[in-house]
């Protein structure tokens, strides 16, 4: 049978639900689109927003040969079998679901062909290609961020089912739509899940929705709406909060689900690595080094030893004193910066290259640290229209404590 989800797949942008940044009234994919000539492009975004039917609207748009790969089960031959049916037609589109899941070499094995103007490339990730796709493949695609879809999308997207089930001669009644969308999340696929399992519960024509019938009936299928990894965001999500939590048990429980899930190790060390820094930070440096150290060991070695590595990291993680002063720092700071605009840099601080600037008095006045006891010397670094302003506020745990010493020692204008 087939899922409600590709039963209501768009098939033309008319159709197609969100992304209006890009694909509406003279947005700039649209007018690429009809213009015939697209570029290469990543398409980043969450999951279940459109990524791989907007890819497809625009093969079926451009009647365009269309070739479909998973990085989770394709490699270099894939690829280059593709490359090999591409050179016999004309502007082939190959669309790659979650590229950020290829290695540098099976990202490599793409260049040539994209290039060359071979294929025109679509690759679709939920991850930040920044960091996920390697910088000459980067350099050869335009990168379009597609937004989670909002209330009235989602609703948009029930309608329409509503309207399919009734073209079957089945009337659902939507009174209540809010555990729907809670479970969902933003994601379509997930909706549209949730709602194919509670119709399909009631086997009567006529089926009212309601919070309470939805929340019974997902709970007694969850096995069934998660086994395409419908949760992988609440895991991860459970994971970290285990760390945050310092509980190294149910830390390592949840690394064990996703590993069993077949995960990508790079996604949890990755993870871990921002973990290390915005949860642990100056109350434990080591953490840092520890994580980083972890994701180029995941990096080298893969699965199946990995997992020692990520298990060792999770659990040190978790039994570490915890800190997000440095987090609360870096935020309290750009919220002064998105307040007060650019202020100037005080001269005493600026750089003095050239005799002008060293005239008009660029770096006068500089006190020079090392020149004074303890290497220190009271000035001001802050622009004379937030001097004194105070961004980090050190934790309570044995390294910051001594790092509020060291602070209260030196600049009592702060108050530490």
């Amino acid at each position: 049978m087939i899922p409600l989800a590709e039963q209501l797949r768009p098939t033309s942008l008319d159709t197609y639900i969100g992304q209006q940044h890009l694909v509406g009234k003279d947005a700039v994919l649209r007018s690429l689109i009809e213009s015939g000539k697209i570029p290469s492009m990543i398409l980043w975004g969450p999951p279940g927003i459109g990524k791989t039917t907007l890819a497809t609207i625009i093969s079926q748009t451009l009647m365009r040969p269309f070739y479909v790969l998973s990085a989770i089960n394709s490699g270099v031959k894939d690829v280059r079998d593709v490359i090999d049916k591409a050179k016999q037609e004309q502007g082939a589109i190959l669309f790659i679901d979650e590229i950020h899941r290829f290695n540098k070499s099976q990202q490599d094995s793409l260049l040539g062909a994209v290039e060359k103007g071979i294929i025109t490339l679509i690759g679709a990730t939920t991850e930040n290609p920044s960091f996920e796709v390697i910088s000459a493949l980067l350099s050869r695609c335009q990168v379009y961020i597609l937004k989670e879809f909002g209330k009235e999308e989602m609703e948009q997207l029930l309608h329409k089912a509503v309207e399919h089930y009734a073209s079957q001669g089945r009337n659902i009644h939507l009174a209540e739509t809010e555990a729907l969308l809670r479970i969902s999340g933003g994601d379509a696929r997930k909706l549209l899940n949730a709602l194919e399992l509670v119709v399909n519960n009631d086997p009567s024509g006529d089926i009212t929705i309601t919070n309470t019938k939805v929340q019974t009936v997902i709970q007694q299928n969850l096995s069934f709406y998660d086994k395409k990894g419908e949760m992988h965001y609440d895991i991860i999500s459970a994971f970290i909060k285990s760390m945050r939590g310092s509980d190294p048990n149910a830390a390592v429980y949840w690394l064990a689900r996703m590993i069993e899930g077949g995960e990508d190790p790079l996604f949890i060390a990755r993870r871990m690595l921002i973990f290390a820094s915005e949860d642990i930070g100056n109350a434990n440096p080591n953490a840092l080094l520890l994580a980083n150290t972890c994701f180029d060991a995941v990096n080298k070695i893969g699965y199946p030893e990995c997992r020692i590595v990520l298990s060792q990291t999770a659990v040190y993680l978790a039994t570490s004193i915890k800190s997000n002063s440095t987090y609360k720092a870096i935020g309290t700071a750009l919220d002064t910066v998105r307040r007060t605009g650019d202020l100037s840099v005080p001269l005493h601080i600026r750089n003095a290259p050239t005799k002008l600037m060293k005239d008009i008095g660029y770096g006068a006045d500089y006190k020079y640290a090392h020149d004074y006891k303890g290497n220190f010397v009271d000035q001001e670094f802050l622009p004379a229209e937030i001097a004194g302003a105070k961004f980090y506020e050190p934790g309570d745990n044995p390294k910051e404590r001594e790092t509020r010493k060291f602070l209260a020692e030196r600049w009592k204008k702060y108050g530490y």
